[in-house]
C-alpha cells in the first residue's frame, strides 16, 4: 500500500495563525518561531496537498478560496487535538491545567477582583488566562477554539453552547441627585427621558438588555451612545450630562463611590440580565466548567 502523508499539527497551526493575523511576521511571533520557519512550513503543506493556499505578494497576504476553507477546517482539527489533552486533564484533578476564559467588559472589572482570589485559593493548579472582550467577539472566539469558556450576560445569541446561569443582575437607573425633584423608590420605564439617556455603544449587550427591559422602541433611536466604558458614562452623569442604566454588580462594586449619583431599581418586567458561564457543547471539560460556574456563583 502506498504511503500516506498527512499534514502535521504544526503546519496547521502555522496556517491558522497566518489566517488570523494576515501577516507572516505576526503569525510567526504568535507561533514562537521565525518567519522563515513559518513560511517554509506552509510551503511544505502546500507541496504535500498539491494546491496553493496563500497568494504571496510584497505587501498583501491573500488566501485562495480553497485556502480559506482549509484554514477553517484546520482550526477545527486543532481544537479537536486540544480536546485530547482536555480529556486527560478532566480525568485527573478538577479545575487544573490551563483554561482560557473571555469576560465581557460590563462584568470583568466588577466580578474578577472577587472571584480570582477565591479561585487561586481553592484551585491552585488552575492556570486561568483571561481576555476581556465584547460578547460577539467572545462567542466567536469560543467557537473557533481561541477561548474555552465565556462569562457573559444573557440573553445573547452565542450559538450552539452549553450554559449555566450564575445569578440575576438587576438593572438600575442612575441620575445626578439634582436631576429629579423627589427620590422615588424605583424608576418606571416611562419616566426615562430619551433625550438624556446615555448608553454604551453598539456591541455591548448591556445596552440591548437595558433597552429591552424598558420596552420603549423610541429609546433605541433617541438614546445617546457614548463609548465602551461604564466608568466614563458614570462620570458624564456625575457632571449632569444625562442619566444612564447600570447593573447591580457595578453599583455593589462601588462604581458610584465619591459621586453625586443616585441609583434606583428600574421598575419594569424583566429588568435583569442573567450572568452565565457558557462553553462549547459536548466539551470533555464540561464537569470543570460546571464546577467553575458553581464557584463563581458563590462569590458573586
Amino acid at each position: 500500500m502506498a504511503a500516506t502523508y498527512l499534514p502535521t499539527l504544526k503546519q496547521l497551526q502555522y496556517l491558522v495563525a497566518l489566517r488570523d493575523h494576515g501577516h507572516f511576521g505576526r503569525a510567526a511571533d504568535a507561533c514562537y518561531v521565525t518567519q522563515s520557519t513559518l513560511s517554509a512550513g506552509l510551503r511544505e503543506l502546500e507541496t504535500l496537498i498539491g494546491v496553493v493556499l496563500v497568494e504571496r505578494t510584497r505587501r498583501v497576504v491573500r488566501f485562495t478560496p480553497l485556502g480559506e476553507r482549509i484554514a477553517d477546517k484546520a482550526r477545527r482539527v486543532l481544537r479537536e487535538a486540544e480536546e485530547l489533552g482536555d480529556m486527560a486533564r478532566a480525568a485527573g484533578r478538577p479545575l487544573s491545567g490551563e483554561m482560557r476564559m473571555s469576560v465581557i467588559p460590563t462584568i470583568a472589572p466588577f466580578m474578577l477582583p472577587r472571584i480570582l482570589p477565591r479561585l487561586r485559593a481553592d484551585y491552585p493548579d488552575l492556570k486561568l488566562f483571561l481576555r476581556e472582550e465584547p460578547s460577539g467577539a467572545a462567542c466567536e472566539g469560543l467557537h473557533n477554539g481561541r477561548t474555552d469558556c465565556v462569562l457573559l450576560a444573557l440573553p445573547f445569541a452565542c450559538g450552539e453552547v452549553a450554559s449555566q446561569t450564575l445569578f440575576d443582575d438587576r438593572l438600575f437607573v442612575a441620575y445626578h441627585q439634582g436631576d429629579l425633584p423627589d427620590d422615588p423608590a424605583s424608576i418606571p420605564a416611562a419616566a426615562i427621558d430619551e433625550d438624556r439617556l446615555l448608553l454604551l455603544e453598539d456591541g455591548h449587550c448591556l445596552k440591548d438588555h437595558a433597552l429591552a427591559a424598558c420596552n420603549r422602541p423610541e429609546l433605541r433611536a433617541e438614546a445617546t451612545m457614548l463609548g465602551t466604558s461604564l466608568h466614563t458614562i458614570v462620570q458624564m452623569v456625575d457632571n449632569g450630562l444625562g442619566m444612564t442604566m447600570l447593573p447591580e454588580m457595578a453599583i455593589e462594586a462601588g462604581i458610584l463611590d465619591h459621586t453625586n449619583i443616585i441609583a434606583r431599581p428600574l421598575a419594569a418586567d424583566n429588568a435583569v440580565r442573567r450572568i452565565a458561564l457558557v462553553w462549547r457543547r459536548a466539551s470533555p471539560r464540561e464537569r470543570d466548567f460546571q464546577l467553575l460556574a458553581e464557584t463563581l456563583a458563590k462569590v458573586r
